[in-house]
C-alpha cells in the first residue's frame, strides 16, 4: 500500500504528530497500514512551522542537522476528492502492515505477496481498498481478507510480522503446507486460538497444531525466534543482532506505538511594531539574504506589502532577530514560559499570545499568588521519535536508554513533523512560601521518600538510571490539583475533557531556574474549538473559586474508597501514584503530560485515609 498514486483514507494533520505518527499502525475499514518514515515523505517548503525555541530543543536532542519543523502534507482543495483530475495525490505515505492476511471463511493465513491475495481498489471510494482471497474453497466470490490479529516486537522498538510458520514448525520451517488460524471458542482468548498446518496435519503430534497461548509469557521464550531487529517504517533491519526477546502484540493494542514529543508555547518577544511584523511573518522574512531581496518579495506577495514601512526598517529588524536567536538552554522550554506567564503585563501581546491578570478567588489568597487569563495562545508540538511496548513519562526518560527511542528516518533527519494548535487557558501561580512550608512537613517528606523509592523501582525495571528524572513532591501536588481542575472545568467550559491539557511548572528553589510553582490549563484542540472562550470565562475570581472548591470536594471521597485512598506508591512496585485512580484523578492520555503518573489526591486535600498531607487544610 506504498503506491504513491493510491489513496486509502484520511486523518487529521494533528493526528500525524500525536496519535498516528511515523511507525504507528492505522486501522482502516479493510486494511491495517503503517506510517512510513521521513525518507518517503514529500512536503512543501511552504508548510514550515515557525517556533525557534522548539526547533532549538529538537536540535539539542536530535542534532544540529535538523533545520526545520514541518506541517504534515495536506491535499489542496483543488485536488481533494478529484479522482480523475490528474493531480498527483498528496499525503502521508503508508505501507500495508502486517503483511499477513486471514480469509474469514476458510481461515487460511496468507502473505500479501501470495498470488492468491489480490488488491481491489475503488477510485471513487479510496477507503474501500481491500485484499481478497482468490480461489477460496468456501466462497463463490473472492471474500475480503482481514489483517492477522497478532504481531511481534521487542523493547528496542523493533516490530515484525508474527512468525506463523516458525511458531507451528519450530526450526523445521520448510513445510509447504497451508497455515490456518482456528478459533475453538467465542471469547477470542489466546488459549482458544490454534495455528494449524495442513501439510503436516497427520505427522508428529504437536508439530501441526499449536495454541496461540504458547506465544505469551514464559512459553514465548522457546516458541518464538530471535528478534530480527526490523524497523518496517524505514524498511531496515538492525546492523547488530537484537538481544531483546520477542513479545507477541495484538494488532491495535496501544503498546505498539508511543510517540515521543516536545512542545512549546509561542511567546512574543518583539516590542517595536516593525519587529512584531517580522516576528509574525518570520518564515517569509527569513528567506531574504539581503535588503535587495525585499523589493522582489513585496512584488510577488511573499511578504505583506506594508507600504508605510521601508525596506531598510524591515532589514534592520531581520538582522536584529537573527542576531538574537541564540538560546542559552534550549532544552529548558518551560523557563521562558514561566517568566512570561507570571508577568503578563510586561509581555508584549501578539496575534498568538494575549494574557491579562485577574483576581485571586476568595479564601485562596494564602495559597494562590495570582491568576492569569490567557485569552490567546499557540502551542507547537514536534514528533522526535517513538517507542514500543514501554512508554516513558518524558523525553529525558526516553533518551537515557540508547535504544529505547526509534528514529523517524534511516539516517539523521533534517526536519521533523510538527503541528501548531491555538487555544486559551488559565494560569495559576502558587505562593512559594506556602509551598515551601508544606514541603517541610515531616509527613510530606516521608511521602517524598516513598515516591522516590517507587520512582527508582520503576526506572530500574526498565534498565534506566534510577537516580534521574524524579520531578519532586511539589510536582506531584501541582499535578494532582491540575487533574482535579481539568475534570471539574470540563463539566462547565463546553470542551471535552480530552481537549484540555495541562502544563506544570514545578522546580525547587535550589534548581537552576527555580523556584517554580504554577499550573497552566489550556485547550488543546487543533481547530476553532480551542478558541471559543469558554475556558477563560471560568477563570474569573468568583467562578474559579467555585470550581476550585468543587474540585477539592470531589477529591475527598472517591468512588473506589477505601481502596483508592489506602494506596501508597511503594506498596506496588512499578506504579508511580498514591491515592489516585480512574474514578478520581486519571485523565485521557492527550491531557496529561506524565502519563497519569506522579498523582496523589491525599497531597491536595484530606482523604478518608490520610489527613496530615493536605496542602489545602480547610
Amino acid at each position: 500500500m506504498n503506491n504513491p498514486n493510491l489513496s486509502v483514507g484520511d486523518i487529521r494533520p494533528s493526528q500525524v504528530v500525536q496519535s498516528f505518527g511515523i511507525g504507528s499502525l492505522i486501522d482502516l475499514p479493510h486494511l491495517s497500514v503503517m506510517v512510513l518514515g521521513l525518507d518517503d515523505w514529500v512536503v512543501d517548503s511552504r508548510s514550515e512551522v515557525s517556533e525557534a525555541r522548539l526547533l532549538a530543543a529538537v536540535q539539542a536532542e536530535l542534532g544540529s542537522q535538523v533545520q526545520r519543523l514541518m506541517h504534515p502534507p495536506v491535499e489542496t482543495t483543488a485536488s481533494s476528492g478529484m479522482v480523475y483530475s490528474g493531480t498527483p495525490l498528496v499525503g502521508v505515505p503508508v505501507a500495508t502492515f502486517p503483511r499477513w492476511m486471514v480469509c474469514p471463511l476458510c481461515r487460511q493465513l496468507l502473505a500479501i505477496e501470495s498470488s492468491l491475495v489480490q488488491l481491489k481498489t475503488d477510485p471513487v471510494r479510496p477507503d474501500r481498498a481491500r485484499y481478497v482471497h482468490a480461489n477460496c474453497s468456501k466462497a463463490k466470490a473472492p471474500p475480503t481478507m482481514v489483517p492477522a490479529r497478532f504481531l511481534a516486537g521487542c523493547e528496542h522498538g523493533h516490530l515484525d510480522d508474527f512468525p506463523w510458520s516458525y511458531f507451528v514448525h519450530g526450526q523445521q520451517v520448510g513445510c509447504a503446507g497451508v497455515l490456518r488460524i482456528l478459533e475453538a471458542g467465542v471469547t477470542g482468548e489466546a488459549a482458544e486460538i490454534y495455528i494449524e498446518c495442513d501439510g503436516c496435519h497427520h505427522g508428529t503430534a504437536g508439530k501441526s497444531r499449536r495454541p496461540l497461548s504458547d506465544a505469551f509469557g514464559e512459553k514465548a521464550l522457546t516458541s518464538l525466534p530471535a528478534c530480527r531487529g526490523r524497523h518496517p517504517h524505514v524498511r531496515m533491519f538492525s546492523d547488530e543482532p537484537c538481544l531483546k526477546p520477542l513479545k507477541t502484540l495484538a494488532l491495535g493494542a496501544s503498546n505498539t506505538w508511543f510517540g515521543v514529543m516536545a512542545s512549546a508555547l509561542s511567546l512574543p518577544q518583539a516590542v517595536d511594531p516593525v519587529a512584531k511584523i517580522v516576528e509574525e511573518h518570520w518564515l517569509q522574512f527569513n528567506r531574504a539574504t539581503s535588503i535587495n531581496d525585499l523589493e522582489m518579495m513585496r512584488r510577488f506577495n511573499v511578504i505583506p506589502p506594508y507600504p508605510t514601512i521601508t525596506d531598510a526598517a524591515f532589514w534592520a529588524a531581520i538582522e536584529a532577530r537573527r542576531q538574537g536567536q541564540s538560546i542559552e538552554n534550549p532544552k529548558s522550554l518551560k523557563t521562558p514560559e514561566w517568566q512570561t506567564l507570571r508577568q503578563p503585563l510586561q509581555a508584549p501581546s501578539s496575534g498568538h499570545f494575549r494574557a491579562v491578570p485577574t483576581g485571586v478567588p476568595e479564601g485562596m489568597a494564602g495559597m494562590i499568588q495570582q491568576v492569569v487569563l490567557v485569552e490567546r495562545l499557540r502551542e507547537v508540538r514536534a514528533l522526535l521519535g517513538f517507542t514500543r511496548i514501554r512508554a516513558f513519562g518524558d523525553l529525558e526518560e526516553t533518551t537515557s536508554d540508547d535504544q529505547a527511542m526509534v528514529g523517524l528516518s534511516r539516517g539523521k533527519p533534517t526536519w521533523v513533523p510538527a503541528t501548531d494548535v491555538y487555544g486559551e487557558g488559565i494560569f495559576l501561580e502558587f505562593d512559594e512560601a506556602a509551598i515551601q512550608r508544606w514541603c517541610q512537613r515531616a509527613a510530606v517528606q516521608l511521602r517524598q521518600r516513598q515516591f522516590q523509592a517507587a520512582h527508582r523501582t520503576w526506572r530500574s525495571q526498565r534498565r534506566l538510571d534510577p537516580n534521574q528524572g524524579y520531578p519532586d513532591i511539589r510536582y506531584t501536588l501541582l499535578h494532582s490539583l491540575a487533574h482535579a481542575l481539568i475534570r471539574q472545568l470540563a463539566v462547565a467550559c463546553g470542551y471535552a475533557m480530552a481537549s484540555l491539557r495541562e502544563r506544570i511548572y514545578a522546580l525547587e528553589p535550589t534548581a537552576d531556574d527555580g523556584p517554580m510553582a504554577g499550573i497552566l490549563i489550556y485547550t488543546a484542540a487543533a481547530d476553532s474549538e480551542g478558541t471559543l472562550g469558554g475556558l477563560v470565562q471560568l477563570g474569573q475570581p468568583d467562578t474559579l473559586g467555585y470550581h476550585l472548591r468543587a474540585a477539592l470536594e470531589t477529591l475527598q471521597i472517591c468512588a473506589s474508597d477505601p481502596l483508592c485512598a489506602d494506596h501508597e506508591p511503594q506498596t506496588e512496585p512499578g506504579l508511580l501514584h498514591g491515592a489516585a485512580c480512574h474514578a478520581c484523578l486519571f485523565l485521557p492520555e492527550t491531557s496529561c503530560e506524565r502519563g497519569n503518573k506522579y498523582l496523589d489526591r491525599s497531597l491536595v486535600i484530606a482523604t478518608v485515609e490520610r489527613t496530615d498531607l493536605a496542602f489545602f487544610e480547610e
